[in-house]
């Protein structure tokens, strides 16, 4: 058992070193209320359709409200939003309260000035492990010309200016 969890620890060291995109994901729930949630687990999938992919963990307290949606928003945030970030990774209940939102034509919750936003229908649902793994169809691209937000080593933060010298 010591050497699983000792995996487990290097699994997520390693993880953790490996720089991501910070997103939330967005949509309404059976009753219409927004739901959101921080997701680091963000990849494209296929360009023929258009196909992108996010996880989420079985023991997330919307983990049942997201696998009843049929429609989802990534919001790729901005360096400049990681007051979203902390927000829709905290557990405030009441999280579009205190950030500027709106809903699309697609009938989706759209967080403001991101850096991009994805539409998406639900394509597939698959069980992976303690997570389940969640395939949208791109419905609507919305992408502004903005730097966007990291992920590295439980920190975020814009991309360093020393980065591209």
């Amino acid at each position: 058992m010591e050497n699983k969890l000792g995996q487990i620890e290097m699994f997520k060291a390693a993880m953790g070193n490996y720089p991501t995109g910070v997103t939330v994901v967005t949509a309404f729930n059976q009753e219409g209320k927004p739901m959101g949630m921080t997701v680091n687990s963000f990849a494209s999938v296929s360009l023929e359709p258009l196909l992108i992919l996010w996880s989420i963990d079985k023991r997330v307290y919307s983990y049942d409200d997201f696998l009843k949606v049929d429609k989802f928003t990534v919001n790729i945030l901005a360096a400049d939003q990681g007051d979203l970030c902390t927000l829709f990774s905290s557990k405030v209940e009441d999280r579009f309260n205190q950030c500027d939102w709106e809903k699309s034509e697609l009938n989706l919750p759209v967080l403001s000035d991101s850096l991009a936003v994805l539409q998406c229908k639900v394509f597939k649902q698959i069980e992976a492990g303690d997570h389940t793994v969640l395939i949208g169809e791109v419905l609507d691209i919305q992408n502004d010309s903005k730097e966007p937000l990291l992920y590295h080593r439980r920190t975020i933060g814009p991309i360093p200016e020393t980065f591209y010298n």
